[in-house]
């Protein structure tokens, strides 16, 4: 059994990663891991900054993981995350994942040539900035009541994200495989292509009908590219 981590979007949850299992190999098991302020840890001060976002997510996978193999997935902010999640596992002396699987998000080396602060915006520029990218489902739209509960979280996924100062470091020896949505309208293919200085082995870079949140129109496309990059 290979367990594959999965972090989620600004905003997300573990349950965003719900419908993920329908489409893997019975020796895939999906584990979404889930930061505090949301979900079943709902209760939790959020997280505003990078480096305690991967103090949170380094604890649960040293305490969860007892040896056995695994990869990670990351989406948006989540591929900033299992990027950083990555170093100091390897830092930590800990087994590498197998595989880095890292959808709708730039290369860390060019997340501040564009630096922006749209966490301090108002609130009606704030959540239509994120309405643009497609990432709240419509029926918290149509609540006030549920934009109020959702806009604190968002925002501090946000600040934790552009705040967020890139350090270089040695490349993994870890295959990486890149995902896209042609129609992204925050990301550009040449934003992708500097993954490649963060890995020694040749990145993968796979591109699909959609803008930023792509990765839920093709849920088994993205099954069967992590079965064939784990199943071996």
């Amino acid at each position: 059994m290979i367990t594959l981590y999965c972090l989620a979007f600004a905003g997300g949850r573990a349950l965003s990663y719900r419908d993920f299992q329908a489409h893997v190999s019975n020796r895939i098991l999906i584990k979404p891991l889930e930061l505090p302020g949301r979900g079943i840890r709902v209760r939790e001060a959020l997280l505003t900054d990078s480096e305690a976002m991967i103090d949170d997510l380094f604890d649960q996978v040293r305490e969860q993981n007892d040896g056995q193999a695994y990869a990670i997935y990351g989406h948006s902010m989540g591929s900033l995350l299992a990027y950083l999640l990555t170093q100091r596992l390897i830092s930590a002396g800990l087994p590498a994942p197998l595989h880095l699987f890292l959808s709708g998000g730039k290369a860390p080396s060019v997340l501040g040539s564009d630096r922006q602060a749209r966490y301090k915006l108002p609130k009606d520029e704030f959540i239509n900035c994120v309405k643009s990218l497609g990432g709240i489902a419509r029926e918290i739209l149509d609540e006030p009541e549920l934009i109020d509960f959702i806009e604190p979280i968002l925002r501090a996924d946000f600040q934790a994200f552009e705040t967020y100062v890139y350090h270089p470091t040695a490349p993994f020896d870890i295959p990486m495989t890149i995902l896209h949505g042609l129609s992204d309208i925050e990301i550009a293919y040449q934003d992708l292509l500097p993954w490649q200085q963060e890995t020694h082995q040749p990145i993968a870079i796979k591109q699909f009908q959609g803008g930023h949140f792509f990765i839920f129109e093709h849920l088994a496309e993205l099954g069967q590219l992590f079965n064939q990059a784990l199943i071996r």
